[in-house]
This record gives C-alpha cells, sequence and structure tokens, in this order.
C-alpha cells in the first residue's frame, strides 16, 4: 500500500481467563490511521469461525459509520480498510491461487471499474503463502508474512527495520510472565476449539455414515417385504425390528 501509519491503536481490553467463552481470544484487533485520512482495522483469526466474509463487512461498516459525527455532510465520511490475516484458508477462495487478494465494490461486467474507493478489503491467508508467495511480487509483504508465519525462524536475514523492530518487540513480550500466560491461554484456546471442530466433523461423518446405511436398510427391508418374505426372517435379515418393518 505504500501508505504511511499515523497512529496505531491495540485493543486494550485485559484479556482474562473468562474470555475463553468467547472468540476474542482468537481475535487480535488493531485499528490504524494512515496518512491521518484512512482508517484501518486489522484483524487477527487462527480459529474458523464461518461467516468471516460478513464479519469483515460489518467490520468496515462499523468503522465507516463511525467516521461521521452528526450533522456532518457525508463528504466528511473517511475511507476504510479491513485487513484480516487468517491462519485457515477461506472456502469461498479456495480456487484463487494467491495468498493476498483485494476487494472493491466493482461492477459485474465491467470489472475494471470501481464504484467507490471508501472500501478495501485485504484478505491474507497464512496457509497459502509457500504455495503461492512466488505469484507475489511485494517482496516485503512476503518478509512480513513469513515473519508471521514464523517469526522464531533464526535464518530470516532482514534489512527492513521495521520487521527487525517487530522482532525485537516480539522478544521482550515473551520475558512477560503474564504476556507469556496470555499466550498459553490463546493457544490452550486454539486448541480446543479445534479439537471441537475435529470432533463435530467425526460425529457428523459417523452420523451421516449411519444414516446412509440405516435408509438402505430399510430400503432392502422394503423390497423384500414385497416379495412376501417372512417378516421374521427379515428381521433377522436386516437387523430392523418386526415393528419397524411392519411400518414400511
Amino acid at each position: 500500500m505504500n501508505k504511511k501509519v499515523s497512529n496505531l491503536q491495540l485493543d486494550s481490553n485485559p484479556i482474562l481467563e473468562k474470555d475463553l467463552l468467547d472468540d476474542k481470544v482468537g481475535i487480535l484487533d488493531i485499528k490504524a490511521k494512515i496518512d491521518n485520512e484512512v482508517n484501518c482495522d486489522i484483524e487477527m483469526q487462527v480459529v474458523d469461525r464461518k461467516n468471516i466474509e460478513k464479519r469483515i463487512l460489518f467490520y468496515w461498516s462499523k468503522m465507516y459509520n463511525m467516521s461521521i459525527k452528526e450533522g456532518e455532510d457525508y463528504s466528511t465520511l473517511e475511507k476504510g480498510i479491513v485487513i484480516l490475516i487468517s491462519d485457515y484458508e477461506l472456502e469461498s477462495l479456495k480456487e484463487i491461487k494467491k495468498y493476498i487478494t483485494k476487494w472493491n465494490i466493482r461492477e459485474e461486467e465491467y470489472q475494471k471499474i470501481i464504484l467507490t474507493d471508501v472500501m478495501e478489503i485485504y484478505i491474507i491467508e497464512l496457509p497459502k503463502f509457500e504455495k503461492y508467495k512466488e505469484n507475489t511480487k511485494n517482496n516485503i509483504l512476503n518478509s512480513w508474512v513469513k515473519f508471521i508465519n514464523n517469526p522464531e525462524v533464526k535464518d530470516m536475514k532482514e534489512t527492513n527495520k521495521e520487521i527487525n523492530k517487530a522482532k525485537k518487540v516480539l522478544e521482550e513480550i515473551s520475558q512477560d510472565e503474564h504476556e507469556r500466560y496470555l499466550a498459553e491461554l490463546r493457544q490452550k484456546y486454539i486448541m480446543d476449539q479445534k479439537a471441537i471442530e475435529d470432533a463435530g466433523y467425526d460425529k457428523g461423518l459417523k452420523d451421516g455414515l449411519e444414516r446412509g446405511i440405516n435408509e438402505q436398510t430399510k430400503i432392502i427391508a422394503k423390497n423384500m417385504k414385497k416379495r412376501d418374505i417372512n417378516i421374521k426372517v427379515i428381521s433377522e435379515i436386516t437387523g430392523l425390528s418386526t415393528k419397524e418393518i411392519e411400518e414400511l
């Protein structure tokens, strides 16, 4: 984007153990002001909470709405940029072979024409980085994403002073006992959420298979019943109760 950040604000809400009950620990929220006129909201999502596309539109609309005060003209509305950094691939972007995408409001047939530049949404999918980093010519962005993916890599000989500064700040934070505790809570939250998702998937797969087998069994029993095969025999073969077979 090649813009100067004039103001930076972290979400100042303290993270407590009770926050594990919501998704706050799974999100890093950063507000930034660019060139004193553009509002920027940076979201980091480590767990797929679903409906993220709707959520980032909500983030943008909220930020855009807050840029105007009662009694002011619409011309005072400030441009809003949302940057989503996700630690998972978005299902809706599976076919896009690059790790960063930029979104605007465009005309359906004349896609080069943007209705307005007040909205920009950037989505960075970290798992796609290694596969598609060569498709992105922005070396600075590649370096930042490499750092975000694994800040502990020792062979990152970065000359970018901002990245080196970020490394130093991260090292200082890692020495803080309270920050380490929060990091442990976040990691526990992430692991628990993924375990729940995996369990849900496995249960759904198991339930689906069981329903499919049960329906197939009923079809077989129904066909056997049409051929006047004894209900007790059908029950012994299919495992269905005589009542279930009679109701077919």
